[in-house]
């Protein structure tokens, strides 16, 4: 696959500026209506749990949109100060339960490498052809199994509510263990035992502070949260919307970057610029889920530039759509056929189903076996 198209087609520069006050309206308008459906859960649990449905929904919508501006926020581009995108984006992030400083150089890592699937393989870890091919028939369910699209839900309250926590706990306790070793060796002065430390849930100290600080603000909202409300309806109501919610946009995130013909190439010879705009999609939502999605679906444009703020997405898309007419579009009703991408075959450059590519290798096993009959009939 190749591009005529430079980077310096493209109009972004006008649209990387950011707003303080849309921003701020932003934020109220996403955060004070969360808050205030949070109070009207114990108003409507008093009186019947059915109340309660419409308003997770409505949670679990408004939990989406504050995903989504908290992204933005790790890319520095909702508000003008980086001070401020720290300050409100940690905000956001211990709203959903996530630390939004470890996760934001996550995301960064996919940025720099989106369409190069020898070093990242989207948010599925997913393996290549050959790797597939080398595994024993029930590790090859396991691995379908755990990608089909129902494994979004528990894999969502895991990555949101649970992993985390788990990273802390697991952190500090191989931090023990690296300072009961060093205590033993002389001359080990307090400095070099903290920077002789390497650990494999936090890479810099700033990660940490915000891993410590998220996982106490969480923790305490929940003890809090749990005494107004009730343990038992608190964490009944937030479990089930943050679920969901979590859900949703792993989904929205899989779909823009796995997808029939998407640009996942090898690490010698991938192209930035492909990357961005046929490796990641433009999904078309009805007009409430785009704002509910803070206009995610206009991918290519993000990954184009990511210090584009979500409300100039779609102007910047309109701008330079005549670049775009080769980008994959997608509908609501093409996102299940996405999920069937779950290989890379790297000889080809491209992603494909299991059903397709064990379906590729029936005629070589057939070759192989007519040629072990002919051999044995010698």
């Amino acid at each position: 696959m190749e591009t005529t198209v430079k980077k310096s087609d493209f109009v972004l520069a006008p649209y990387m500026k950011s707003n303080d006050l849309r921003a701020t309206y932003q934020i109220l308008n996403t955060v004070v209506p969360y808050v205030l459906l949070w109070f009207l859960v114990g108003k409507a649990a008093a009186i019947s749990y059915w109340l309660l449905l419409p308003i997770m929904g409505l949670m679990t919508l408004f939990s989406l949109r504050l995903f989504s501006l908290m992204h933005d926020c790790g890319h520095y581009s909702l508000f003008r100060s980086k001070r401020v995108n720290r300050s409100i984006g940690f905000i956001l992030g211990v709203i959903n339960a996530i630390p939004q400083y470890p996760w934001s150089r996550g995301h960064a890592f996919h940025h720099k490498t989106n369409g190069d699937w020898e070093r990242y393989r989207g948010p599925s870890a997913l393996i290549s052809t050959g790797d597939f091919a080398k595994l024993t028939p029930s590790a090859q369910k396991r691995y379908e199994l755990l990608r089909h699209p129902l494994m979004m839900f528990p894999g969502g309250f895991f990555y949101l509510a649970i992993k985390p926590r788990l990273a802390l706990i697991k952190g500090t306790c191989d931090f023990v263990g690296h300072l009961l070793t060093c205590l033993k060796q002389p001359d080990m002065s307090w400095a070099k035992i903290i920077s002789s430390h390497k650990s494999k849930n936090w890479y810099t100290a700033g990660e940490f502070w915000d891993l410590l600080f998220n996982n106490i603000c969480v923790v305490g909202s929940w003890i809090v949260l749990g005494h107004i409300l009730g343990f038992g309806l608190f964490f009944s109501v937030y479990s089930i919307t943050l679920t969901c919610s979590a859900a949703i946009f792993i989904c929205v995130f899989f779909v823009q970057h796995n997808f029939d013909g998407s640009y996942a190439h090898k690490t010698e010879g991938w192209d930035y610029l492909l990357g961005a705009i046929a490796g990641s999609s433009y999904l078309e939502l009805p007009t409430i889920f785009k704002w509910f999605s803070a206009d995610i679906g206009y991918h290519n444009i993000h990954h184009l530039s990511e210090r584009i703020p979500n409300y100039n997405l779609e102007a910047c898309h309109n701008r330079n759509s005549h670049l775009l007419a080769d980008v994959k579009k997608l509908r609501m009703a093409d996102i299940p056929d996405c999920f069937e991408f779950l290989l890379w075959d790297s000889a080809s450059n491209r992603l494909v189903s299991i059903a397709s590519f064990r379906q590729a290798i029936q005629p070589d096993r057939l070759e192989t076996a007519n040629v072990m009959v002919k051999n044995a009939e010698a």
